[in-house]
This record gives structure tokens, C-alpha cells and sequence, in this order.
């Protein structure tokens, strides 16, 4: 009996997670900043883009045998959906009390945990994961540690870091794009270790 083969022809659907990402985090962190309050176009964008999308695009992943961009994107999807779940929750009437300082440090520092095994992984990727996920990681453990010490003055700088982390996600999803539509390297996104 013979094997066939067949390729997989399916886009590359890591452009579409690392953007519903990238440019979730750069909203939130803009008003972490300090340029606007949190409002309804952060929390559909953290619905949509950031939980919906990534969620479609892990699933895609999963189809293509890839462990760690499905695990990445559908982690992530589901930490921006929890996110806004938190805040629209604690915001309803049924009396449901959202997570004080320290719980919601308990609730960050789990997801910088989360994204430094994954940063690890990045290692046998290329250097523009590895910025996205290390600038995360940080980005993750600042939150941690502004929610539990109650450091609003620390605030400012997180926000500017989070927009440079999501930055770095456009930035690799449009480098992805860009590459494959010009089939060279237009966007470099670093050498790929093996």
C-alpha cells in the first residue's frame, strides 16, 4: 500500500493571531499610558480581535501541527476574553465583586509565567518572536507587580513598554505577509535556529 502525500496549500493564519495580539496590546497599553480611559473599543477589540481571532487562528495552527503557535494564540485569545470578562463582570449588577490588587497580580504573574516557558521556546524560532515574547514576559510581570504594590507611577512606563511589545507583533505579522506576497525578504524577522 502506498503513502500519499498531499501538501498543505492552507494560509499561514500566525499573521492574523500575532495582529489580533499585537494591536489589542497596543490599545490597552495606550491607556495604560495615560492617552485614554478604558472604553468599549478596547474591551470589542479584547472580544473580537484579540480573543476571537487568535482563538480561529490557534485552531488553524492545531490543524497545521503546530504545538506552540496553537498553544501561543489560543492561550492568548482566551487571556484577552477573561480580561474583558473580568472588567464587564465585576461592572453588572448581579453584585459579583472583580478581583482586588492582589488578585489580579496573582492572575498576571500566572500569564508572565506562561509566556516565559513559551519565550523560551522562541529560541528555536527567530529573533522577532523572541523580542514579542521577551518584551510580554516583561510586560506581563510590570502589571504583576504594579496590581500588587498598587504603584500607579509605574503605570505609565508599562503602558509604553506593552505598546512596544504590541508593535513588535505587527510587526512580525506584517513582516510575515509582506514576505510571502513578495517572496523575499522585504521585513526581516531574524534567522530561524534550528
Amino acid at each position: 500500500m502506498t503513502e500519499v502525500l498531499t501538501k498543505d496549500m492552507t494560509a499561514n493564519p500566525a499573521p492574523i493571531g500575532l495582529l489580533g495580539f499585537g494591536m489589542t496590546t497596543v490599545m490597552l497599553n495606550l491607556h495604560n499610558a495615560g492617552f485614554f480611559g478604558l472604553n468599549t473599543m478596547i474591551l470589542g477589540l479584547g472580544i473580537f480581535y484579540g480573543g476571537l481571532a487568535q482563538l480561529i487562528a490557534g485552531l488553524m495552527e492545531w490543524k497545521k501541527g503546530n504545538t506552540f503557535a496553537c498553544t501561543a494564540f489560543v492561550s492568548y485569545g482566551a487571556f484577552w476574553l477573561s480580561l474583558v470578562g473580568l472588567i464587564v463582570m465585576s461592572k453588572t449588577p448581579m453584585g459579583i465583586d472583580g478581583p482586588n490588587g492582589t488578585a489580579m497580580s496573582f492572575f498576571l504573574a500566572m500569564w508572565g509565567v506562561l509566556t516565559l516557558f513559551l519565550f523560551v521556546g522562541t529560541f528555536k524560532l527567530n529573533r522577532a518572536l523572541q523580542v514579542v515574547f521577551g518584551t510580554l514576559v516583561l510586560l506581563f510581570f510590570l502589571l504583576a507587580y504594579g496590581e500588587a504594590t498598587g504603584d500607579k507611577t509605574l503605570s505609565s512606563f508599562t503602558g509604553y513598554e506593552g505598546i512596544f511589545c504590541g508593535a513588535s507583533a505587527i510587526y512580525t505579522a506584517m513582516a510575515q505577509v509582506l514576505n510571502d506576497v513578495f517572496g523575499k525578504v522585504v521585513l526581516p524577522i531574524g534567522p530561524m535556529i534550528s
